[in-house]
């Protein structure tokens, strides 16, 4: 993920069950790589293939530990090692403002 350096919030005790791309934020996709703006701040982000597939993922089920399961299946790596690089991605997205938090029913 190609993010600019910029010092993340305070680390969340615990990350949200479910997310969701806030109103405010579009993303496209590009062969190499998806360009995300927060229309907010007018500040463009961009992702890798890969940060690009999970935040497509995030916008589509929301579900944080379903888009585990679906991205595991994709690549074919351990669980463990997928859930531990979507938290580090919700992490900075959240800090960005680029996703927040849902709840169930959203």
């Amino acid at each position: 993920m190609t993010m600019p350096e910029t010092p993340l919030a305070e680390p969340l005790a615990e990350l949200p069950a479910a997310v969701r791309v806030p109103q405010h934020v579009v993303y496209r996709d590009f062969a190499a790589e998806t360009v995300v703006l927060n229309l907010n701040t007018g500040t463009y982000h961009g992702l890798n293939p890969t940060a690009g597939r999970m935040l497509k993922l995030l916008d589509e089920l929301g579900d944080v530990d379903a888009v585990t399961t679906q991205l595991s299946d994709e690549y074919r790596r351990p669980r463990a090692e997928i859930a531990a690089d979507l938290e580090l991605l919700c992490r900075e997205l959240l800090a960005r403002s680029l996703v927040e938090a849902a709840s169930a029913a959203d």
